[in-house]
C-alpha cells in the first residue's frame, strides 16, 4: 500500500499535493525531529491525554461507587449522566474555552468530557450486576455495605475496569485532540488543524500517523495490564 501510494503520488496518478505521499512524510517527520519540535507537540499530547486518563480513571470509581453504595442517588443522577454521556462533545470545547480559557487545564478537561459519562454508566451497570449470592454472603457473616464494596464488588469488577480503561484511553486521547484543535498553541491536534490551514498536508498526515501509533502504544500497555490481571484472578 504504501509502495503504491508513493508511486501514485511521485508519478502524477494521484495529487501529491492533496494526498502527499509516504516519503514526504517521512522527510517531514525526520525535519521536525532534527529541530526537535514533533518531539514537543508529541509531549504535550501525551501528557494531556493521560492527565485526563488518570482522572476520568478516579472520578469514574468514585462516582461509581457513591452510585453504588446511595441507591437513590443513582435514581437521581443516572437519567442526566446518560443524557451527558448521549451529547456531542465537540460541542462542548468550544464552550469551554469559553468559560476556562484557552489554556492546558481546559484541553485536559475536554478529553475527559469524551471519556467520563459512559465509564460511570459502565461501570455503575457492572457493579450491579455482581453476583447477589456474594454480597449476602458478606452480610450474612455480619459484614455491611463497605464490607461487600472492598470484598466482592470491586474485586469483581477489575477486568471490567481495566475493560473500561482500554476504551477510555483511545476516548481521551480524542477529546484531546478536540481540545487543542480549538484552543492550543501546542500539540498535534494544534499541529493537525495548522497543517490544514495553510496547507502543509505533509504536516496533516504526519500528525495523524503519529497519533495512531500513540493509541496503539496505548492500547497495548493496557492490553498487557488486563492480560496480567486476568492471570492473577
Amino acid at each position: 500500500f504504501l509502495f503504491l501510494w508513493d508511486f501514485s503520488a511521485n508519478t502524477g496518478l494521484i495529487d501529491s499535493f492533496i494526498f502527499s505521499s509516504p516519503s514526504r512524510i517521512a522527510l517531514c517527520f525526520l525535519e521536525m525531529t532534527g529541530d526537535g519540535s514533533i518531539f514537543r507537540h508529541i509531549g504535550v499530547t501525551l501528557y494531556e491525554t493521560l492527565v485526563s486518563f488518570i482522572l476520568v480513571i478516579f472520578f469514574s470509581l468514585f462516582v461509581t461507587v457513591l452510585l453504588w453504595l446511595f441507591r437513590k442517588l443513582s435514581e437521581i443522577l443516572e437519567p442526566y449522566l446518560v443524557v451527558l454521556n448521549s451529547l456531542p462533545k465537540s460541542a462542548l470545547a468550544p464552550l469551554l474555552i469559553v468559560w476556562l480559557g484557552a489554556n492546558r487545564t481546559t484541553i485536559i478537561i475536554a478529553g475527559m468530557s469524551v471519556a467520563i459519562f459512559g465509564s460511570i454508566l459502565n461501570l455503575y451497570s457492572e457493579f450491579s450486576e455482581v453476583d447477589p449470592d456474594k454480597i449476602m454472603l458478606i452480610y450474612t457473616l455480619h459484614g455491611n455495605r463497605l464490607h461487600a464494596l472492598s470484598k466482592v464488588v470491586i474485586p469483581s469488577c477489575i477486568p471490567a475496569i481495566i475493560s473500561t480503561m482500554k476504551v477510555n484511553i483511545g476516548l481521551c486521547l480524542v477529546g484531546v485532540v478536540i481540545g487543542e484543535f480549538i484552543g492550543a498553541r501546542q500539540g498535534l491536534g494544534y499541529l493537525i488543524i495548522y497543517g490544514s490551514q495553510v496547507f502543509r498536508l505533509d504536516h496533516v498526515i504526519m500528525s495523524i500517523c503519529v497519533l495512531c501509533v500513540i493509541a496503539v502504544l496505548l492500547y497495548r500497555i493496557l492490553w498487557i495490564a488486563e492480560k496480567i490481571c486476568r492471570r492473577r484472578s
